[in-house]
């Protein structure tokens, strides 16, 4: 018998409109739908010093735990509830909150590396890739990081050359191979959108 629950993966470059496609899906499955991010699973630095939490490439997948959002993923496949962990991005460590997450018809992950990751992938059923200009990317993650987790435009740009931009080509860019369905999110794409909307309403029937 197939699963009750079906799990999409929405990837791409950060600021590639993830969140906002994964809200409008949300929203068109009216309740059928619970959202995960993989930002939630980036790894507890309780043990390090802020400084050295500030240094640590984040865009690089050793910096989330993998393991455990797979984990978590097949468990509520199975119809578990999971706990998971909340992450404070101003103090760059894990919250000493946590979440409980129960099963839904469809789960829609969302995250930059989900598909660089062959644990991951084995737990997506549909797994699809966002397609933006890295011009546009940046410019999106700044207003972002200024407005949602209070850091200055010139610290942005700096990791954005540092780590983000290299991590992208080497992690990111490359895992769009292993993508079903490839989105160009420069523009509002309602036909890709709408398309995506109905399979998924089938599935949830």
């Amino acid at each position: 018998m197939p699963s009750a629950t079906t799990i999409i993966g929405i990837a791409g470059p950060s600021g590639s409109g993830k969140s906002t496609i994964c809200q409008r899906l949300l929203a068109s499955m009216g309740g059928q739908a619970m959202l995960i991010a993989e930002d939630a699973y980036y790894r507890d630095q309780s043990d390090l010093s802020f400084e050295n939490r500030t240094q640590v490439n984040y865009d690089h997948p050793d910096a989330l735990e993998h393991s455990l959002l797979a984990e978590h993923l097949q468990a509520l496949k199975q119809g578990q509830p999971v706990i998971s962990p909340v992450y404070d991005f101003t103090a760059h460590t894990r919250s000493a909150d946590t979440t409980v997450l129960n099963a839904a018809p469809i789960i829609i992950v969302e995250g930059i590396l989900l598909l660089a990751d062959t644990q991951l992938r084995e737990q997506l059923d549909i797994k699809v890739y966002l397609d933006t200009d890295t011009n546009t990317c940046l410019d999106r993650r700044v207003a972002r990081d200024i407005v949602e987790r209070g850091r200055d435009e010139e610290d942005v740009r700096r990791q954005y050359r540092e780590t983000v931009e290299p991590m992208l080509h080497e992690y990111v860019i490359p895992s769009r191979l292993h993508a079903d369905l490839i989105i160009p999110t420069d523009r509002y794409n309602t036909l890709a959108e709408s398309m995506l909307v109905s399979y998924l309403e089938k599935l949830s029937q």
